[in-house]
């Protein structure tokens, strides 16, 4: 049996992790059992919830065990099998964790075709938990409407990028909030954003300011990504009957919460602000896949992705998510 290298978490992170948080060993995979198949992982997709399943408190789902591998959504190749439906050789992906070899069973991971898409990879990207975050975020919590403004933080990020341009599909005008001259632009050239904001060295009220100057007549959906004082500068361009979908605070995974002030355009407005988780999509991410893949076999949505390489440098690349170091998609490529 081939030696597996696995990523393990040793200890729980406070604020940023760091090396001594993890253990990178090295161990034999263990024998095949009837309806197994181990999966020889080629890729393995980094995304910020991580970070809050390394941490021992409730969420929706069960925190990662100390001893055990980071979890994470991986593709690859059936190297052994027991198990008909994945025979040796066929592409796989599933929830698993970043080590370069898992061991499956039926109901833990599903077949791809990797001609079926411009790139495998495109399973742990658009055609994954990114593509319908954004799908199921976007138009089951906002139901936008032609002609509505939606306004999207962390907008060049892996989510946010596809957000605006379902959006734009949509019929909507997008308003992207990025950090930095060449995310923004990146927003305008690659992604079809109508407008971009730079929050970068920006006070809250001035941020509030350029965000009302992009969103004269208001924004109908707030798509957040960040949380913090984005979010609450974000609150005060609401329209009536505007809603918010909080998606992700990244800006707070490695902190205390920030307090929010502006809660009360909420009330004055009549608006909506809901939380997305994407498990409670599981039994509809057959209604996605279908406009999902016709979008970007179209070219009508671009998906970026970054991919950084070898399971020795799992921690550096995961680090590039809270420093703005990825373009894309982050996906750590192991084989």
């Amino acid at each position: 049996m081939p030696t597996n290298r696995r990523f393990l978490l040793v200890r729980r992170p406070v604020g940023l992790p760091v090396d001594a948080d993890f253990s990178l060993v090295s161990e034999p995979t263990p024998e095949l059992k009837e309806g197994q198949f181990l999966l020889r992982n080629h890729y393995a997709s980094l995304d910020p919830a991580m970070r809050g399943w390394m941490d021992d408190k409730p969420s929706y789902m069960p925190p990662i065990k100390l001893g055990d591998p980071v979890r994470a959504s991986t593709l690859g190749v059936v190297a052994e099998s027991r198990n008909p439906d994945f025979p040796v050789g066929s592409w796989a992906s599933g929830a698993n964790g970043i080590e370069e070899y898992s061991l499956c069973q039926s109901g833990a991971g599903r077949r791809v075709d990797p001609d079926a898409m411009p790139s495998v990879t495109n399973y742990l990207s658009v055609l994954s938990g990114v593509g319908l975050t954004a799908y199921f975020g976007l138009l089951d919590k906002g139901r936008p409407s032609v002609g509505e403004t939606v306004l999207v933080s962390g907008a060049a990020g892996a989510v946010g990028s596809l957000v605006g341009q379902i959006a734009k599909i949509k019929g909507c005008r997008t308003i992207g909030i990025a950090g930095g001259p060449e995310k923004c632009e990146r927003l305008l050239k690659d992604y079809g954003y109508d407008a971009a904001v730079d929050y970068r060295g920006k006070s809250p009220s001035e941020l509030a300011a350029a965000i009302q100057e992009a969103a004269p007549e208001g924004v109908d959906i707030q798509f957040e990504n960040v949380g913090g004082e984005i979010l609450d500068a974000g609150l005060l361009a609401l329209k009536p009957n505007a809603r918010v979908v909080l998606c992700g605070m990244i800006s707070q995974y490695n902190s205390e919460p920030a307090p929010i002030s502006n809660l009360w355009e909420l009330i004055v407005n009549g608006a909506r602000i809901e939380g997305l988780i994407l498990t409670q999509y599981i039994h509809r991410f057959g209604e996605a896949m279908p406009d999902l893949t016709a979008w970007l076999q179209s070219g009508q949505l671009r998906i970026d992705e970054h991919i950084e390489e070898g399971i020795e440098n799992t921690l550096s690349a995961f680090l590039k998510l809270f420093n703005g170091g990825n373009k894309g998609k982050l996906l750590l490529k192991l084989a």
